[in-house]
Parts: C-alpha cells; sequence; structure tokens
C-alpha cells in the first residue's frame, strides 16, 4: 500500500528529482522519480512532466517510462510532445511512445501511426509495438486477460509489459509443458525469427521470462545477436526483472561491448545493478570511471551501482524518496 503524503513531501521529491539545488547526485533522482511514480495521481504525473527539459537522456527515459507504468492518461500530451520533438534523443522518443503504449489509450494510436515511418528505428519499431499492444488490449483476448487479470492475485511481474506473454503464459503460472526443453525451444524459435512480426517476437520474449529457468535465460540471451537495439534493450531489461545470476555473463557482454548501441549497454548495466552478485560490481565501477564511455552508459552505472549497494545492504525500499518511515512499493530495476 502507498503511504500518504504530504504537500511539502510532494515538494521536497519535486525539489530532489528536478534537482533545483544543482547538487542532487543523479542515482538519488532516480530514487525520488521512483517514489513518485508509486503514487499513480496527476500531481505525480505534474511534477514528472517537468524533467524533460533536462540534459540527461537516460533521466528523460525513465521519466516516460515512469509515466507509462503509472497508467494515469493525463500524461499522455507530455508523452505526445516527446515523442513528436525530433531534435530529443531517440532513446527517449521511443520510451515515449512504449509509454504511449503502456497507457493503452485508443486515441494515442493515430499519433503513433503518424512514427511508423520515423528515420530512427528504434523509434518506428517502438510505435509498431505499441500500436499491436493497444490493438491486443482492446481484442477479445486482451479483454478477457484483463478480465482474469482484475480477478486473479497479484501476477509475478507488476509491470505493465510492451506486449503479453505469448498465451497461457500471462502471469507466471506456467505448465510443464512449458518449461520443457521443447516448450523452451519453440518459444526460442519464435524469439529469434526475424520474418515474425516484433509484436509476436516480445509476447515469445515475455513468455520465456515467465517460464524463468536457466534454458530460458539461455534462450533469451540468444536474442543478443539481433540486429535490433530496441530487442536487445528488451531482453536486457527482462534480465533486471528476472535478477538471474546466470544471465550475468551476458549482460557483461553486452556492458563492455563498445561497439553495441548505447540504448542496450544501458540497459545491461542497470540489470547487472540490480542482480548485484559480487562480479558485477568491478565492471560497473570501471564504466563508471571511463571519461570517454558514452554519457547514458555512466550514469547507468551510477545508477546501478548505487541499485547493487541497495540490494547488499539492510535497506528494505530502493523508491525511498520519504525516507525510511514511508515506505514506498518497491520498484522493479
Amino acid at each position: 500500500m502507498v503511504a500518504a503524503i504530504s504537500l511539502d513531501e510532494l515538494k521536497n521529491l519535486e525539489s530532489c528529482l528536478l534537482n533545483t539545488s544543482q547538487d542532487v547526485p543523479l542515482h538519488t533522482r532516480f530514487r525520488a522519480l521512483f517514489t513518485l511514480k508509486a503514487f499513480k495521481n496527476e500531481d505525480a504525473v505534474a511534477i514528472i512532466s517537468k524533467g524533460f527539459k533536462d540534459p540527461s537522456a537516460l533521466l528523460k527515459h525513465e521519466l516516460a517510462y515512469c509515466l507509462g507504468q503509472m497508467k494515469n492518461t493525463s500524461a499522455l500530451p507530455t508523452l505526445e510532445a516527446v515523442l513528436k520533438d525530433t531534435s530529443e534523443d531517440p532513446m527517449v522518443r521511443h520510451e515515449a511512445a512504449e509509454a504511449m503504449g503502456a497507457i493503452s489509450a485508443s486515441s494515442s494510436v493515430p499519433i503513433l501511426k503518424q512514427f511508423l515511418s520515423d528515420p530512427e528505428r528504434t523509434v518506428r519499431e517502438t510505435c509498431e509495438i505499441a500500436i499491436a499492444k493497444i490493438e491486443w488490449d482492446n481484442s477479445e483476448e486482451g479483454q478477457k486477460h484483463q478480465q482474469v487479470s482484475n480477478e486473479s492475485t497479484t501476477p509475478l511481474y507488476t509491470s505493465i509489459d510492451p506486449a503479453p506473454a505469448s498465451s497461457g503464459l500471462f502471469i507466471g503460472t506456467s505448465k510443464p509443458k512449458d518449461v520443457s526443453g521443447d516448450g523452451v525451444s519453440a518459444l526460442q524459435k519464435e524469439l529469434v525469427d526475424t520474418s515474425l512480426p516484433l509484436f509476436q517476437r516480445y509476447r515469445a520474449m515475455f513468455a520465456l521470462r515467465n517460464i524463468g529457468t536457466p534454458a530460458a535465460v539461455d534462450a533469451l540471451a540468444s536474442g543478443l545477436s539481433d540486429d535490433s537495439a530496441l530487442f536487445k534493450h528488451e531482453i536486457a531489461f527482462v534480465f533486471g526483472q528476472l535478477l538471474s545470476p546466470h544471465s550475468v555473463p551476458p549482460l557483461l557482454d553486452v556492458l563492455r561491448n563498445t561497439t553495441e548501441s548505447d540504448m542496450v549497454r544501458h540497459e545491461a548495466a542497470e540489470a547487472l545493478g540490480g542482480i548485484a552478485t559480487p562480479e558485477v560490481l568491478p565492471h560497473l565501477q570501471e564504466w563508471v570511471a571511463k571519461e570517454d564511455a558514452p554519457r547514458v552508459v555512466r550514469e547507468s552505472c551510477q545508477v546501478a551501482i548505487d541499485m547493487w549497494e541497495h540490494e547488499n545492504s539492510d535497506q528494505f525500499q530502493y523508491a525511498n524518496g520519504l525516507g525510511s518511515t514511508n515506505p514506498i512499493t518497491q520498484v522493479s530495476a
């Protein structure tokens, strides 16, 4: 349950997120952001929306992600403006489009369709997936799934995903045939089949996440050789949800690969911070100190180190922007 918040506490979170004092570390601003995300109200949406003037693409990317997860339609004008701003970093525009898919308003479809031929591949692929998700949400299968979700206990993963898992694997309650070698192999085949629509491949991806076995992790890792940065970044994000030490080697390979897209490396860094095994920390420290590393990679490693330290501490909440006396629902990495 989310704690009540006073006007003064809300203003403090705003000052922290927007760095009005100009001396707030990025990872502290992230904690304020995820604290605000938990409230899901229009006040929180308005504060988060002010952050898009910041120079950090990483922070703006996370702002858009949180607005989508809050599923509040009052965020749509801000997200639409970010998507339409062709001077904005593609990573931020992509996340704005994905957030529109998460909110899933039918009114967003015409706007998303305008960017299906965007010069940035990441943006047009995200719009393709977001449109498919909104259409699926309004389909008979999607409506039935929503009804079951509302009636069921808390699912294994509480995030609003860019695509639902393949049918029968929605909430992580897999059947024996799903976790068998043949079941995982069939999903892996779908995952890496570039002739299939991205939305269908994403459904296989999230089905493998819900299975969560080492074999499923290996199947997901096979997708890291894809030529789509968007696709690979989503696999890294899924590894951050799974928190499986089995995914550490492929994630480290991604982080260390200087020819890989910054967006993919950023997501790998944050996933490693969430997994938080001992061998991870030296690599994060190495890349945060590299002055010639891309800014988004350095900043992601800074945030990931904070996540690593949290996971290896006795702190219960990561999103603790109100302090330990006002716990907020824990967020996924």
